[in-house]
C-alpha cells in the first residue's frame, strides 16, 4: 500500500481540524454548508431520522435544483394536530469488483424507512418511532420519548436510539462507522442527556452496550460528545466505553467542519482499542476527510478520502479508501447519486482492493 498517501490523508485532516479550531446523520455537510445545528432540522437533536418543519421547508425549497408546484407544496409532515410522519427510500444498482474474482451486478433495496412523531405536549414531550420496513422484514431503528425543558436548553431521551459519537454519515461503511460501531445500524436501548446553549451542544448516553441484542452481563455503555458550532465551522470531541464481558472497547474521536465559499469540509480521526478481540489486538486508527462542492443549486460533487489501521501492532496493514460521488436533487422529494468507491490494503488481500460502481435512487418526503 502507499504509505505516502496514508500521510497525506492524516496530514489533510488534522489540517482542517486545526483550521476549524483556529476560526477559519440529512448529511452532516448539509449542516455545515447551512451553518446550522443537526437538531434543527431533525426531530432528534443529534440528528437522523425525521425532519422538523424547518428541516422539511428546506428540504424542499433550499436543496433542490427546481421547485415545482404541486398539491404537497406545503408538505410539513403534518397529519394531525399532534402527529407528523416522514420518510427515506434508497434503491440502488451497484457493480462490486475485486481482484481474481468474478464481478458481482445487483439491483437493491438499500432501505425504506418511515417515521413517526406524536407531540404530546407541544414543544416539551413527544414520542419518537423510526421503522425500517425494507428490505427484509420490518426492524426498529429507534423508539424513544423525548423530554425538553421550559427553556429548550436540555433534554432527556429514553428507549432505543442512535448513539452520540462524531459525525453521523450517510455511508455506514465509511472506516469512522465501522471500527468504532458506532452508526445508523446499531441503535441501542438506554437514557440519553442532552445540553443545547448557543454555540455549545453536548450529549451523554448510558445504554446496554448490545446494540439492541439481548442483555448477558452487567456491564453498560457510555457515549459522549461535545461540539462548538459556528456559521461557517464547528469542532468536537467524543468519547465511548462499552464495559462488556468479553473485554471492554474504549474509542475517541475529533470531528470538525468548515465551509470554505462552495466546499463545505468535514473530518474526524477517532482510536478505538477493543479488548474483546481475540489476544487483545484490536487498537485502531480511523480518519476521513471529505470536502462537498456545491457546483450549482442541487447539483453536489463528494469526494472522500479514507485511512484505516486496523491493527496499530501489526506493521503495514494500513488500507485506504477513496470515494468520488455527484448527488443531483432536481426537485423536491427526490435524488439521484452516482459514485465509485475504490479500496487499497495490502497486497496478498484481494478483498482489501475491492471497486464499487453505484447508483442510486432516493425519494424522502
Amino acid at each position: 500500500m502507499n504509505r505516502p498517501h496514508a500521510r497525506l490523508i492524516l496530514s489533510g485532516l488534522f489540517a482542517a481540524l486545526c483550521l476549524a479550531a483556529s476560526g477559519a446523520h440529512a448529511e452532516p455537510y448539509l449542516a455545515v454548508q447551512l451553518g446550522l445545528k443537526c437538531g434543527q432540522c431533525h426531530v432528534n437533536p443529534s440528528g437522523g431520522g425525521l425532519r422538523t418543519t424547518f428541516g422539511d421547508v428546506i428540504a424542499q425549497t433550499v436543496l433542490p435544483a427546481q421547485h415545482l408546484d404541486t398539491p404537497l407544496d406545503n408538505w410539513t409532515g403534518q397529519l394531525g394536530p399532534y402527529l407528523r410522519a416522514g420518510g427515506d427510500l434508497r434503491f440502488e444498482a451497484a457493480l462490486t469488483q475485486v481482484p481474481h474474482a468474478n464481478s458481482v451486478q445487483q439491483f437493491e433495496m438499500e432501505q425504506t424507512r418511515v417515521y413517526l412523531e406524536a407531540e404530546l405536549i407541544a414543544n416539551r414531550l413527544l414520542a419518537y418511532v423510526d421503522e425500517q420496513i425494507a428490505p427484509g422484514g420490518a426492524l426498529n431503528r429507534e423508539a424513544y420519548l423525548l423530554y425538553w425543558s421550559a427553556t429548550h436548553d436540555w433534554y432527556v431521551k429514553a428507549g432505543q436510539m442512535y448513539l452520540p459519537f462524531g459525525l453521523r454519515l450517510q455511508d455506514q461503511s465509511a472506516f469512522i462507522q465501522t471500527t468504532s460501531g458506532i452508526n445508523m445500524t446499531t441503535p441501542d436501548e438506554g437514557v440519553e442527556f442532552g445540553w443545547e446553549h448557543g454555540h455549545w451542544d453536548a450529549q451523554l448516553a448510558v445504554s446496554n452496550g448490545t446494540a439492541g441484542g439481548a442483555v448477558t452481563g452487567n456491564g453498560k455503555q457510555y457515549s459522549t460528545q461535545l461540539a462548538f458550532v459556528e456559521s461557517r465551522w464547528r469542532v468536537g470531541i467524543a468519547a465511548n466505553h462499552n464495559a462488556q464481558a468479553a473485554g471492554a472497547k474504549n474509542a475517541y474521536g475529533v470531528f470538525g467542519g468548515l465551509r470554505t465559499g462552495p466546499i463545505s469540509w468535514l473530518g474526524q480521526a477517532e482510536i478505538t482499542d477493543d479488548q474483546s478481540i481475540v489476544n487483545g489486538q484490536g487498537r485502531q486508527l480511523a480518519t476521513l476527510l471529505e470536502a462537498n462542492w456545491l457546483i450549482a443549486r442541487g447539483n453536489n460533487l463528494k469526494v472522500t478520502g479514507e485511512f484505516l489501521n486496523p491493527n496499530r501492532s501489526v506493521p503495514n496493514a494500513e488500507q485506504t479508501r477513496y470515494s468520488l460521488v455527484y448527488e443531483l436533487t432536481p426537485i423536491q422529494f427526490v435524488q439521484l447519486r452516482a459514485g465509485l468507491r475504490w479500496n487499497d490494503g495490502i497486497p496478498q488481500d484481494d478483498s482489501e482492493h475491492q471497486r464499487l460502481y453505484f447508483v442510486e435512487l432516493h425519494g424522502y418526503f
